[in-house]
C-alpha cells in the first residue's frame, strides 16, 4: 500500500469533499420541488437526528484506528498496527448493529423529542445507513492511519452520487403518499450509498491489504501490545473524541427542538417555524462546503502529527501545526467573503428559495468553524484528548443559551441561532489556544497567518461584487433573469479566484511550497505570469 504525504493525501480527500458536498447541493433544488420548504424541514430535523447518532458510533474509534494506526507504524510496529485495526472493526460492527436497532425502536420520541412528530417515517428509514457507515468508517480509519486517502476519497463520491439519485427517485415516488412519506423516501438513498460505498471499501482493503515493510526491518526488537493493551488505547483515544463530537450533535439536537420551540413562543406559527429550520438547513448544508475542505485537512494532518508525536519529532510537529492553521487561514477567509457577497445570487443560482441573508450575516461562522475544528484535532493529537472535549462542551452550552433568548424576540427569530453559533464558537477557540500555548510551549499567534488571506480576500471580495454587477447588467438583456444570475455568478467564482491567488502574490501571502498539493493539471490552469511572480 503507497503513503502519501500530507499534501497529497489532504489534496485527495478535500477533492473528494467538495464533489461530494457540490453533489449534494445540486440536488438540493430538486428535492425542494417534491417535498416543499415545509417538507425540507422535516427532512433537515430527521437529518439532524440521524448526525447524532451516526457521530455517538462513528466520530471516535475511526479517528482512535487512524491515530493508533500512524503512532504504531511510525515505531515500525506493523503486526499491532494490522490487529489494532481488526479489533477495532469489530467493536464498531457490534455497534453498529446496536445503534441501528435503538434507532428503529426510538424513532417516534425521537422525532417528539425535536418536535417534529413527521421526521418519525425519515428517523426509520436513515436507521440502516448507521451500521453500514460503521463498517465503512474502520475501513476509513485504517486507510488515513496509513497515510493513503484515495480509498476514502473515492468511497466518499460513490456514496453521495448513489445517495442523490435514490433520494430523489424515492421521495417521487412516494410524495403521493403525502410529505411524511416524501421525505422517508428521500432518506432512503442514504443508506443505500452507505452500503455500497462500505462494500467498496471492503474489496479495496483484500486488494491491498499488505503493508509495505522497509528493507532490514527486525520485529524482534519491536516493542508488541496485547489484544487488552489495544483495547484499551482504542477506548482512551476514541471515547473522548466519541464524547467532543456526540456532545457537539447533541447540542445541535437540543438546538433545534429548542430553534422550533423558540420560534413559536416568539409568535410564529408551527408551518413557518419548521420553514424557518429549512433556512437554517439550507445555510448549513452551503457552509458544509468549504467546512469539507477543512475537514479533509483535519483527516489529513492527525495521523502525521500523531506520528511526529510518537516519535518525539518537535520540529515536525510545530511545521505540521504551522501548515495547518495556514491552510486553513488560505481556504475559509476567501470562502465566507465570497458568501457573503454572493449570498443572494447563489441561493437564487442553486433555486434554494428564501433564507440567503442568514448566509450574508453568517458567514463568518465558517471560519470560526474550521479553526476551532484544526485546533481541536490539534490537541487531539498530542493528546490533549478530553481537554478539547470539556471546552466543545462549554462553546455548546453558551449556544444553546443566547439561541434561547435570542431566537424568541420577533425582530431577530432565526438570525439568533447564527449569532449564538458565533459566541459558540469564539468563546473554545481562546480557550483552545491558550491550552495549545501552555502544552507545546510555542509562542505562536495563531491569528496572524490570517492576515494576508483578509487582505487578499477583501480585494477578491470587492472585484467579485463589481465583476457579477457588469456580467448581470449584460446578460440580463437577453431575457432570462436565472440564466442572466447563474452565468454571471460562476464568472465572478472564477475571476474572484484569480483575483484573490494575485492578492496572495502580492501580500506574499502564499509560497511555491503551498501549491504542493496542487496536481500538475490544476497548475497549468494557474497563467505563467503569477506563477512567475510566486516566490
Amino acid at each position: 500500500m503507497k503513503e502519501q504525504s500530507t499534501a497529497k493525501g489532504f489534496a485527495i480527500l478535500s477533492a473528494a469533499g467538495m464533489m461530494v458536498k457540490v453533489i449534494s447541493l445540486l440536488y438540493i433544488p430538486f428535492l425542494r420541488v417534491i417535498i416543499t420548504d415545509e417538507g425540507y424541514g422535516v427532512y433537515g430535523a430527521a437529518y439532524s437526528v440521524y448526525v447524532f447518532i451516526f457521530v455517538l458510533t462513528n466520530s471516535g474509534i475511526p479517528v482512535a484506528i487512524s491515530k493508533l494506526i500512524s503512532e504504531l507504524t511510525a515505531v515500525k510496529n506493523y503486526r499491532d498496527a494490522v490487529r489494532s485495526f481488526k479489533i477495532a472493526r469489530l467493536i464498531l460492527l457490534l455497534i453498529g448493529i446496536i445503534m441501528a436497532v435503538l434507532m428503529i425502536a426510538l424513532a417516534r420520541p425521537l422525532a417528539n423529542l425535536v418536535n417534529f412528530e413527521k421526521a418519525y417515517l425519515s428517523i426509520l428509514a436513515l436507521a440502516p445507513s448507521i451500521l453500514f457507515t460503521s463498517i465503512a468508517s474502520a475501513y476509513r480509519g485504517y486507510f488515513q492511519g496509513l497515510h493513503n486517502m484515495t480509498p476514502t476519497a473515492v468511497s466518499q463520491v460513490i456514496e453521495q452520487i448513489i445517495n442523490t439519485i435514490f433520494s430523489l427517485v424515492f421521495a417521487a415516488l412516494l410524495v403521493k403518499y403525502g410529505i411524511e412519506a416524501a421525505c422517508a423516501g428521500a432518506t432512503i438513498g442514504t443508506s443505500l450509498g452507505a452500503f455500497i460505498s462500505a462494500a467498496y471499501l471492503i474489496w479495496y482493503y483484500e486488494r491491498h491489504k499488505k503493508i509495505k515493510v522497509p528493507k532490514g526491518y527486525i520485529e524482534a526488537n519491536i516493542k508488541r501490545y496485547s489484544s487488552k493493551n489495544i483495547l484499551r488505547k482504542i477506548i482512551h483515544y476514541g471515547l473522548p473524541i466519541t464524547v467532543c463530537v456526540g456532545m457537539t450533535y447533541a447540542g445541535n439536537l437540543v438546538d433545534l427542538g429548542n430553534t422550533k420551540a423558540r420560534l413559536l413562543a416568539g409568535g410564529v406559527s408551527e408551518a413557518y417555524a419548521s420553514t424557518l429550520y429549512g433556512y437554517l438547513v439550507k445555510y448549513q448544508q452551503l457552509l458544509n462546503v468549504p467546512i469539507a475542505i477543512i475537514s479533509s485537512l483535519a483527516a489529513a494532518i492527525l495521523p502525521a502529527l500523531s506520528g511526529a508525536v510518537a516519535v518525539e519529532d518537535r520540529h515536525g510537529v510545530k511545521s505540521k501545526i504551522k501548515y495547518a492553521f495556514k491552510m486553513c487561514f488560505l481556504i475559509a477567509i476567501p470562502a465566507a467573503f465570497g458568501l457573503s457577497v454572493l449570498s443572494t445570487q447563489i441561493f437564487e443560482m442553486l433555486r434554494f428559495g428564501q433564507g440567503s441573508y442568514l448566509m450574508a450575516y453568517g458567514s463568518v461562522v465558517l471560519v470560526l468553524m474550521s479553526i476551532m475544528q484544526i485546533q481541536t484535532t490539534i490537541l487531539q493529537s498530542i493528546g490533549k484528548l478530553y481537554t478539547s472535549t470539556l471546552y466543545s462542551f462549554i462553546g455548546i452550552l453558551v449556544k444553546i443559551l443566547v439561541n434561547y433568548f435570542l431566537i424568541s424576540i420577533p425582530s431577530i427569530n432565526i438570525l439568533g441561532a447564527i449569532y449564538g453559533s458565533i459566541v459558540g464558537y469564539i468563546i473554545p477557540i481562546i480557550l483552545n489556544h491558550n491550552m495549545l500555548q501552555k502544552s507545546l510551549r510555542l509562542k505562536f499567534k495563531f491569528l496572524r497567518p490570517a492576515l494576508k488571506p483578509l487582505v487578499a480576500s477583501s480585494f477578491m471580495g470587492a472585484v467579485v461584487f463589481i465583476v457579477y454587477i457588469a456580467f448581470y447588467s449584460v446578460f440580463k438583456l437577453f431575457g432570462s433573469n436565472y440564466l442572466a444570475i447563474s452565468i454571471s455568478v460562476i464568472i465572478s467564482i472564477i475571476i474572484g479566484a484569480y483575483s484573490y491567488l494575485f492578492g496572495l502574490i502580492v501580500t506574499v501571502g502564499i509560497s511555491k511550497e503551498d501549491f504542493n498539493i496542487l496536481p500538475r493539471k490544476a497548475l497549468k490552469l494557474i497563467p505563467n505570469v503569477l506563477l512567475k511572480k510566486i516566490k
